[in-house]
């Protein structure tokens, strides 16, 4: 008993010293730094300093580290030493190469630049992996989903989506004291940055499905029907051997903190979760694609982790030539019934060989139908290509993430792996059919991008996307019942060759049906299920208010028509109903995001 009396009262006196240090970083000349990297030494705690260089983090130890570091700068280590308020002068020490950016793309100035980082708006150039940069982040344009109206179009056909990068990126603008930009929010990708409380899958089908009704919060008058997907969750000691390539890019537009050491550091947490009968060969690219660690057993991580540390950064982008030699490499080491992927890590930036949006389309579509699938992993700032990568997993079976912190990379690669890279299903579809006796109209949320033709459902050559071990895949309509006015619900002319507004009979106790197909991920023919939506409108669940704050909280960032008078406030007021257990605290960093953004929100009106 004495024992155990003691054992408490270390335990407390331990987290008693758990602290959150606060400070502000600055340059030699006193203006304040944004985008410094602060790591907690010997761990994966970091944050980020916001625009006013101002940075707060939490520390489990009073006498912890404090790691600063940002490019063109001498990295710095602080002891806390029980201290609440830690500021730092960082100093310059590194020169940095200038790259001026022109039509044909980046011409090099060997000019040092020595004049102060802080004196450059963030928004209008980003100095990164040793060269100056213009912002070239791209984004996909989206055309926000509008509503269809059920006599008009009754079918609605999209492919699954268990991408989340768009969360993890515009977290990163966010917490650097900007908005993203419109086309970087991707709703669907927000709500499945998150998982669900879905019921395990029953039977043989590798998939539940879990469906529920309740009022629109942005709209008393809508209803919002979710349709939620669970993966069977398969213990990692039954999932097959993997044969895993990691393809990494070392270009020098990859030497930047938040891109190749981070990218090493992310690596190396995989590396840890790989078993005895998993393989991993790396593939790198720069000037020219080359092999550097050919297949590796598992159990020898240290000689794997060697290979990460050795990887340096520069040259130009041989994009296309590397993607070509890591699948090659894949093909030479298949492992049949197994796990074959490849695992790209990237900004993103291609500028040398097959480096357009079709040509590498193409290349990665004919290697998909081989039997490896593609995981893509997005690192940086300043000259990101979101949309380039995004093409490449859409196209190559596979996911994309995008990671901005060691937190990121523990999510996805660790708290996830299995999710990340172990397919349980593919060309997973969805159609739904809208009962015109009770549904006037509908819109999907998010999806805008993943949109399929109807008669695409019933293709099996047909393209679509995949689901990993343990994924949740959340998708929400939102519904206009008959019998209510609307602006959104728009009258056509009436039609000279045919009948239009004709209504079948339809029992009103069905809101709509659900089909789904998907492929084992070996087969080539799809399994159908379908699942029947009652016309039951109840109180939103746990799963449902969650999902609708996140779609909100989307909606608000791309200033949505459709958000009526939805507030921050109110997507707070819902998250903070909805957080449940949380036990790795993303549903908390939500809401605060959310906080931070209403305060940005406020700064810029």
């Amino acid at each position: 008993m004495r024992q155990l009396l003691i054992l408490l009262l270390a335990l407390l006196v331990f987290q008693g010293k758990s602290q959150y240090v606060n400070g502000t970083v600055y340059d030699e000349s006193g203006e304040t730094l944004p985008g410094v990297n602060v790591m907690v030494k010997g761990t994966i705690d970091g944050v980020t300093t916001d625009l006013n260089g101002f940075y707060s983090i939490q520390t489990k130890d009073e006498n912890a580290t404090l790691v600063f570091s940002f490019v063109g700068f001498e990295t710095q280590e602080v002891k806390v030493a029980g201290q609440k308020i830690v500021d730092v002068v960082l100093i310059g020490g590194v020169k940095l190469q200038e790259v001026v950016i022109t039509a044909g793309g980046r011409r090099p100035d060997k000019r040092a630049l020595n004049y102060s980082l802080a004196q450059m708006s963030i928004s209008d150039a980003i100095f990164i992996e040793n060269e100056r940069y213009h912002n070239t982040e791209e984004y996909a344009t989206i055309h926000e989903n509008g509503f269809k109206k059920v006599l008009d179009e009754a079918l609605s056909t999209f492919s699954i989506d268990v991408d989340a990068a768009s969360y993890s990126n515009l977290r990163r603008f966010i917490n650097n004291g900007q908005l993203p930009p419109k086309d970087a929010v991707r709703v669907e990708e927000m709500i499945n940055y998150f998982n669900y409380e879905y019921d395990d899958p029953k039977g043989d089908d590798p998939f539940s499905i879990n469906t529920s009704v309740a009022k629109a919060p942005w709209n008393k008058d809508h209803l919002i029907a979710q349709v939620g997907l669970q993966g069977k969750k398969i213990d990692l000691k039954e999932l097959p051997a993997s044969n895993i390539v990691f393809l990494l890019d070392v270009s020098g537009s990859m030497s930047a903190p938040n891109k190749l050491p981070l990218l090493k550091s992310a690596f190396k947490l995989l590396v840890n979760e790989l078993r005895p009968q998993d393989k991993v060969s790396i593939v790198v690219y720069a000037g020219a694609a080359g092999v550097v660690l050919e297949p590796t057993d598992g159990t020898d991580k240290k000689k794997i982790m060697e290979a990460l540390d050795a990887l340096q950064a520069g040259g130009s982008t041989a994009g296309g030539a590397g993607i070509k030699l890591a699948y090659k490499l894949a093909k030479q080491h298949f492992v049949e019934g197994g796990n074959n992927r490849v695992v790209l890590a990237t900004d993103g930036d291609f500028n040398i060989g097959a480096s357009s949006n079709a040509a590498m389309e193409r290349l990665i579509e004919e290697k998909r139908d081989e039997g490896v699938f593609l995981t893509v992993l997005g690192f940086g700032m300043g000259n990101y290509k979101d949309s380039k990568m995004e093409i490449l997993a859409d196209k190559g079976n596979g996911n994309y993430a995008y990671i901005d912190t060691m937190k990121e990379a523990k999510k996805v690669l660790v708290n996830e792996f299995g999710g990340t890279m172990f397919t349980i299903a593919k060309d997973v579809k969805i159609q739904v059919e809208f009962n015109p006796a009770v549904v006037q109209a509908y819109r999907l949320i998010g999806y805008e991008n993943r949109k399929l033709n109807n008669e695409d459902f019933n293709d099996d050559k047909k393209d679509a996307g995949e689901l990993g071990s343990g994924h949740t895949v959340t998708a929400l309509y939102e519904i206009i019942p008959v019998g209510v006015e609307s602006e959104f619900v728009k009258d056509i002319d009436p039609l000279k060759y045919q009948r239009s507004g004709g209504v079948l009979e339809a029992s009103t106790d069905e809101l709509m049906t659900v089909k789904f197909r998907y492929k084992e991920p070996q087969g080539t023919s799809s399994k159908l299920i379908a699942h029947v939506v009652k016309n039951n409108v109840g109180k939103a669940d746990q799963n449902l208010q969650w999902s609708m704050a996140v779609a909100g909280f989307g909606m608000m960032l791309r200033e949505s028509e459709y958000r009526n008078d939805l507030s921050y406030l109110d997507v707070l007021n819902l998250a903070r109903g909805s957080r449940g257990v949380d036990e790795f605290g993303y549903r908390a960093e939500f809401i605060e995001l959310v906080e931070l953004t209403r305060s940005l929100h406020k700064e810029q009106q």
